[in-house]
């Protein structure tokens, strides 16, 4: 739930402000720690990650779920945190896996069992399936995943297009996604799906200002830069618009990010109902001379950076800029927010 609106349902709250500087370097050191075991090392947030650990066997020694419990092991003693674990064959299971036991947990799933598991539980266990997508798959009979496992998926695909095929595949526990390692990453994106599906432009406007943020934050963390920036809007009935525009200079500025997929926004928003608005930057490159075309764009990154550094020593809420705080979406809440 987005802080500002905690506080309208609670304004009497308590906030305690974050410590993001020490959280990166915490999860860095975690990050670090992981690429000692693996390559193929793919964050989904700064303390969220997938590991392949295929083939590592004669490399460590052991197999990859002893290798996960000394590791386990390690970051307590060494970072001082508590970490959970979940291994199974593919992205999709060992995600559930990771889920089943927290805090300081310990998974092993494999794709008879997770089916299993799965097949009392509804349909919005599976990721991606919100309230819009439940009560469609309701209409069809589908409460539950058993349901989905029991159907035709040639009937879903029928009934549902490209997503039904998903759905069934998931509800399977088949799940084909490659680990792509971060180092060497060609794109950097944020995402947020809805719980509410949005339509109003000033309501996406504010949500992509949050999201470009995000994207210039990882993009100055990594020192890198992108001449191409991608905007990606899913509709209620899980349509998917993919716009991008390159510009000459690349930039790690969240400022242009958003100016760039604003304008894009604005040719989009016809009075469609969107259940995902997400931004990318592409064409990476190291920073340096970046977002220096013009004086104009050295004075904003200059106060950008300047934004930065207050930031890293009081926090993300330690300087905020007016758009953050202005035409609040009347039912934003996000339901999965997905960094790439």
């Amino acid at each position: 739930m987005p802080m500002y609106k905690a506080l309208d349902l609670c304004p009497e709250a308590v906030v305690i402000r974050p410590d993001m500087a020490r959280y990166v370097q915490v999860g860095r050191q975690v990050r670090q720690a992981m690429h000692a075991l693996t390559p193929l090392v793919e964050p989904l947030s700064i303390d969220e990650a997938f590991l392949d650990l295929s083939g590592t066997e004669r490399l460590h020694g052991m197999i990859p779920a002893k290798v996960l419990a000394r590791f386990a092991t390690q970051v307590e003693r060494d970072i001082g945190i508590t970490v959970s674990v979940g291994l199974s064959a593919n992205k999709f299971l060992a995600k559930m896996a990771s889920d089943l036991d927290k805090p300081r947990g310990f998974a092993v799933l494999d794709q008879e069992d997770a089916r299993t598991l799965m097949a009392e539980k509804p349909v919005g266990f599976i990721y991606g399936v919100g309230p819009a997508m439940q009560e469609r798959l309701r209409d069809h009979g589908f409460r539950l995943i058993g349901e989905l496992q029991r159907a035709d998926e040639t009937d879903l695909m029928r009934t549902f297009g490209a997503e039904g095929r998903r759905l069934w595949r998931l509800s399977h526990g088949l799940d084909d996604r490659k680990v792509v390692s971060d180092r060497g990453a060609k794109v950097i994106s944020s995402e947020t799906t809805f719980e509410n599906d949005l339509r109003d432009y000033t309501a996406l406007e504010r949500i992509l200002w949050d999201l470009s943020e995000t994207v210039s934050r990882r993009l100055k963390t990594g020192g890198l830069a992108g001449s191409t920036v991608t905007l990606k809007l899913k509709t209620a009935d899980f349509r998917q618009r993919t716009r991008s525009q390159s510009i000459v200079a690349p930039t790690q500025l969240a400022n242009r990010i958003f100016a760039i997929a604003r304008d894009m926004l604005a040719r989009e928003t016809d009075g469609t109902a969107f259940r995902l608005i997400g931004v990318g930057v592409s064409a990476l490159r190291p920073s340096s001379g970046s977002d220096d075309e013009d004086m104009l764009n050295r004075r904003s990154a200059h106060a950008e950076r300047a934004m930065d550094e207050v930031r890293k020593r009081f926090g993300d809420n330690a300087v905020v800029r007016g758009i953050a705080y202005t035409a609040k979406p009347a039912s934003p809440t996000s339901l999965r927010r997905k960094d790439s």
